[in-house]
Formats: C-alpha cells, structure tokens, sequence
C-alpha cells in the first residue's frame, strides 16, 4: 500500500509503521529455508526497509507497534517495541493493515516446546534452529494449506518423518 501511494503521489510523507523487524518477506520462501534448499536468511527478504527508504522514501519505522488510533486528533500512539519510547505521529490518512496470526487449534500441548507457529521470519528461524539441533525425531505438521504442505515436504527433505493433519477433506 505504502509503495503505491508513492506512485500516485510523489510528495506524499509517507510513514509506515511495522511492529516486527521485517516489512517484506516471503511467505511462501519460508518453509524452505527450514528445508535448507533456501540457504541464506537474507533471501527471505523481499524489501528492506533501507531499501523502501531510498526507493520509495518511505519514513520505514521497524519494531514500532501502533496501540492507538485517535481519528478525532488524527494521531496515532506508537511503543518502539526494543526500547520501550512512546509517542504520537499525526497523520492526514491512514491505513491500517495489522497483519494476521496463525490459527491455533484448542488442543492440550500447544503451549509445550517444541510447538510451533509458521507464519513470519521470526517463526522459521525458531523452527530452523530446532531443526538444527538434531533433538527431532518427527514431526506433525497440523495444516494442509500451501504452506503446511511445503513445511511437511521440508522437513522430509531434512529426513524427518511427517505426519500431515488436516481437517477439510482435501
């Protein structure tokens, strides 16, 4: 949104606020560094923010979550989420895109380790250096969309034996 807001107005001041640290990333990339056949973690990396910034100039504000949104005063309170600092932006418009979670079924056992999330980088690492450390010896993958077929076929491709849950029929 950010970047074709800059197509349609060059002298727009466009700030975009990204409580993680990554603005632009595959998704679909990400099980594969699990697997190994994406080597590098730089390669997840659609867009930098250095690189919205001088492309797009763009004010990239990472590891900056938005609690509140005042319309009356048209302002936003943003917690840099490292340091703690709070304050308030004003803004003419805005447009919020507060990403996603990953569903997680109510089952006894989600909490433990071991147990993990796919949905962004900080995830795939996590489950990267699990993987890593040699201490599975199998693995449940509970979701047969794209990425939980590509995460199974990963984590076969380490020699890991899967069992692939889904609960649609197909």
């Amino acid at each position: 949104a950010a970047a074709r807001l800059r197509r349609l107005d060059e002298n727009a001041e466009i700030i975009l606020f990204e409580r993680g640290e990554h603005i632009s990333y595959a998704n679909c990339g990400l099980p594969y560094y699990v697997g190994d056949v994406i080597r590098e973690q730089d390669r997840l990396l659609v867009q930098t923010p250095e690189a919205m910034r001088a492309r797009f100039r763009i004010d990239v504000r990472v590891n900056s979550e938005v609690t509140a949104l005042d319309r009356t005063g048209k302002k936003v309170h943003v917690r840099e989420t490292k340091t703690g600092l709070e304050y308030d932006e004003s803004y003419d418009k805005v447009i919020l895109s507060p990403g996603a979670r990953p569903f997680v079924p109510r089952i006894e056992g989600r909490d433990l380790p071991g147990v993990f999330t796919l949905r962004n980088v900080p995830d795939t690492l996590r489950i990267r250096e699990f993987v890593d450390s040699g201490k599975v010896r199998r693995a449940v993958v509970v979701g047969g969309g794209f990425i939980g077929i590509e995460a199974a076929e990963n984590l076969r491709e380490r020699g890991i034996p899967v069992t692939l849950v889904e609960a649609l029929d197909q």
